[in-house]
């Protein structure tokens, strides 16, 4: 089995972390989750290439929280629909202010 190139992220999405200590592997759903939410189309194909669609799609599922934007993309790229989605769900179950 051939070993994976690391990715090289663009460093703005993970502004507030020192990505050269950052271990992707152990941090993988963080990574995800942080790609999709601020990276562009190579950052999340290269996610994906690293990762792996299955890995991906566990992560974004999962994941406790992802802006509305973020949710439709991750619907769109794992083909699930977003009420799938458990950051969804929780997003349904604590509604905001009314906008006035």
């Amino acid at each position: 089995m051939e070993k994976l190139v690391k990715p090289i992220f663009n460093k703005r999405i993970f502004w507030d972390v020192t990505i050269e200590t950052l271990d992707i592997d152990a941090k993988a759903n963080f990574v995800i989750e942080r790609v999709f939410e601020r990276g562009d189309v190579d950052d999340i194909r290269q996610c994906r290439r690293y990762y792996g669609d299955a890995k991906v799609r566990e992560a974004l599922l999962n994941a406790k929280y992802l802006p509305l934007h973020t949710i439709y993309l991750a619907s769109a790229v794992v083909d699930e629909p977003l009420e799938a989605f458990r950051c969804y769900k929780l997003r349904q179950l604590n509604p905001g202010l009314y906008p006035y």
